[in-house]
């Protein structure tokens, strides 16, 4: 099916709406829109249940790409190997990137899967956040699945499609395979095996964290959303401007996913709070499990005096799992403490990715 020009008229005045603070109005355009009725843009003719249709509408829901301030000190060169897989399964088919720290012989290594957010691929997500670099450092492999263009206009993860918020259906298993086969190539420590990611990479690292605890010992999760809290892209929009699904009802796999286990994968989240692309109210939800057991009251700290202000709170949940939150004053949708050399970072700091991999470090997978 092909989406008419007025069809993608009614989207971006949708969008403007959604900009500007207005998303029950940017929603009701949606809605009118997939319904084929007339907005004030045009007459639509979209079947909401059309993957095309999805991918366009994602495409208007790309965060916007933010203007470095400042360059950072150069980097710690990699010195290991950078190499190209692809794997199949049942789901389809994902190209993925996996780094090789120069130190890595026979002693078993930890594993971190990094899903990059919208417009980003492999190489982008690896030079933003410096995670080859710190490889090297503390001695770990890194794998990047690549999300492509034909699964989605934007590269984004399909984090608000039912379909893909499932154990050992679509986009989960593609990662969960890539995960698995990078442990069965390499010497990887099954104890140690973290997920994390941006935007909606964020949110995808949610779902898999929480579909696959066997498999991942702790998820971060920057400027991301919960697991399930949308089902379609109205609710997408919802979700994003901090707001909730109306009824559980209507979205059973979150009600399925939410009750069916408490959290059991520690939770490392980060999120600004000028993001204007996903609302902080999805930091709050993501450790809305812990927080009943909050283990130290939260703390205002500059760390770096080059790195923005922020404030960490660390909790536990009533099952004994860890969770800490990083509210980072005045930053935008962007990795913080990332490098200029790729999108969507705001070099300022502090450094999520360090702080992720300590993070992971000290929480291997309990028995």
């Amino acid at each position: 099916m092909k989406l008419n020009e007025g069809f993608l008229d009614s989207m971006k005045e949708a969008f403007a709406l959604f900009r500007s603070n207005d998303p029950a109005a940017a929603a009701e355009i949606v809605k009118r829109a997939m319904r084929g009725e007339r907005t004030d843009a045009a007459v639509a003719q979209a079947d909401p249940h059309d993957d095309t249709t999805t991918t366009r509408l994602a495409d208007l829901l790309q965060p916007r790409r933010n203007v470095h301030t400042r360059q950072t000190e150069g980097d710690v060169q990699d010195c290991g190997h950078f190499s190209l897989r692809r794997y199949a399964d049942a789901a389809g088919q994902r190209d993925y990137k996996v780094y090789v720290p120069g130190q890595y012989r026979s002693d078993p290594l930890p594993l971190i899967v990094m899903l990059h957010g919208c417009t980003q691929d492999a190489d982008d997500f690896a030079a933003g956040t410096r995670m080859n670099a710190l490889a090297e450092t503390h001695g770990f492999i890194v794998a990047y699945p690549t999300q492509p263009q034909g699964a989605n206009q934007s590269k984004c993860w399909n984090w608000f499609r039912p379909a893909d918020q499932q154990r050992d259906r679509g986009e989960p298993s593609l990662i969960a395979g890539i995960t698995r086969e990078v442990m069965a190539n390499y010497n990887v420590d099954p104890k140690r095996v973290f997920v994390a990611g941006l935007s909606a990479g964020g949110a995808m690292a949610a779902i898999v964290a929480q579909t696959y605890p066997d498999l991942y010992a702790a998820a971060g999760i920057h400027s991301g959303l919960p697991v399930g809290c949308a089902h379609d892209l109205p609710s997408a929009l919802a979700a994003m401007r901090g707001g909730k699904a109306k009824s559980k009802a209507r979205n059973p796999v979150r009600a399925d996913i939410h009750h069916a286990q408490a959290p059991q994968c520690p939770l490392i989240v980060f999120h600004g709070d000028a993001d204007a692309t996903v609302h902080p109210a999805n930091a709050n939800e993501l450790i809305r499990e812990f927080s009943a057991s909050e283990t130290s009251p939260a703390r205002a700290s500059s760390g770096d005096s080059r790195a923005r202000k922020h404030t960490v709170r660390h909790m536990t949940s009533r099952a004994g799992v860890d969770a800490e939150l990083w509210i980072i004053h005045g930053a935008p949708h962007a990795w913080a403490g990332g490098s200029s050399s790729g999108s969507y970072t705001d070099p300022s700091g502090p450094d999520a990715s360090a702080e992720m991999v300590r993070f992971f470090l000290e929480h291997p997978r309990r028995p």
